[in-house]
This record gives C-alpha cells, sequence and structure tokens, in this order.
C-alpha cells in the first residue's frame, strides 16, 4: 500500500474518531465530504490543507494524519499553521500517528513548541 494510499484509510479512521466525539460541520480531504479551507502563506505558492476540520460547542479545531515524509520542513510549517489557527479560536489541533511515527510525531511537537494533541491511530 502506498503512503498517500494509507493516509486516505487513516484520513477516514480519523474522520470517524472525530465524529464519535461529538464534532459537526466536518470538513475532510477526502471523497464524498466537503473539502476544508485551504491556507496559504505569502512566500508559498502551494497551499495547506487540512485533512479534515470540524466544530464542537461552536469551536473549530483541525486533524492531520501526521506520518514522517520527505519534506517534513513543510509538513512542520503545516502543524505550526494550524496549531496557531486552532489557537486563535480556541480550538485544538490534533496529530494523529499511526503505528511507528507517533514518536516522531512526539518529537517534533515538544520540539517546535506547538499545542497539539498526538492521538494514536
Amino acid at each position: 500500500m502506498s503512503q498517500s494510499a494509507s493516509k486516505e484509510s487513516f484520513r477516514e479512521k480519523m474522520v470517524n474518531w472525530a465524529k464519535t466525539r461529538r464534532f459537526t460541520n466536518i470538513k475532510a480531504n477526502l471523497d464524498g465530504h466537503e473539502k476544508p479551507t485551504a491556507y496559504s502563506k505569502p512566500d508559498e505558492e502551494k497551499p495547506y490543507v487540512p485533512d479534515a476540520t470540524g466544530i464542537k460547542l461552536g469551536v473549530k479545531s483541525y486533524f492531520e494524519v501526521a506520518m514522517k515524509s520527505d519534506n517534513n520542513e513543510r509538513v512542520i510549517r503545516k502543524w505550526k499553521l494550524l496549531s496557531t489557527l486552532a489557537e486563535m479560536r480556541n480550538g485544538k489541533l490534533y496529530l494523529f500517528a499511526p503505528k511507528g511515527h507517533k514518536a516522531f510525531v512526539t518529537g517534533i511537537v515538544k520540539e517546535r513548541n506547538l499545542r497539539a494533541s498526538v492521538e494514536s491511530i
């Protein structure tokens, strides 16, 4: 299974996790779902699209499948942006780490002082 195909299946699990925790208005970067809003930075061409967003008690949170990648710096910039957006809206950034990726993700969160909750998936 390719990394993009496995990330797709993890996104589905992540959306189910959010639904069971009573998040509503879930938007996901998946077929059959409304796509989340893309965010761009002035100095970068490619926008950042969250894997999913959801609202709980009127507060918007962001959800990301967190895996090691060939472009870790871009991934970290995306997490920083989503963490900041979540904090501005009193929401939360949830990073879902598949087996074998949790230590990497937890290390990045601590090293970069990101406000994020790391969940196993």
